[in-house]
């Protein structure tokens, strides 16, 4: 009886699992992800995936977006504990400017802990300084 009972629990379990994934799939349809349906599906297809279901395309949007969303809120951190390790005399020139500024080398550093490199060329300005308007430049 008791072996009965606990192989009716997995059953009920399973089924729980299957209705609420069925749920979420069904919620995917009125759901409209921040990246366009076209855009998955454009590399979804180069990469050799083909599917006429919209929820699995919205899916991969929304999984991606989580990705991105977690790069970039690694990067932040990074950015901030770069930031926050600045020498105190450079820190009091730059009280007045509290803006973050994201390098290549912060967002490097986030994709790596996912497990993807990223390389730039030597001659790729990244710097605190590049793009501003060279009157501003505290070089």
């Amino acid at each position: 009886m008791n072996g009965q009972s606990s192989h009716q629990q997995q059953n009920d379990g399973r089924h729980d699992d299957d209705a609420a994934l069925t749920d979420f799939l069904a919620s995917l349809m009125d759901y409209t992800p921040t990246i366009p349906d076209e855009l998955v599906e454009h590399y979804l297809a180069k990469s050799g995936f083909q599917c006429p279901d919209v929820r699995l395309t919205r899916l991969v949007a929304v999984a991606t977006q989580k990705f991105i969303a977690d790069v970039a809120t690694d990067a932040l951190h990074q950015c901030k504990a770069r930031q926050s390790s600045i020498i105190k005399d450079k820190r009091d020139k730059q009280q007045k400017d509290k803006r973050l500024i994201l390098t290549m080398e912060d967002l490097s550093k986030a994709l790596g802990e996912y497990g993807v490199n990223v390389k730039h060329q030597e001659y790729y300005a990244d710097s605190p300084s590049a793009g501003l308007d060279p009157a501003s430049r505290d070089d």
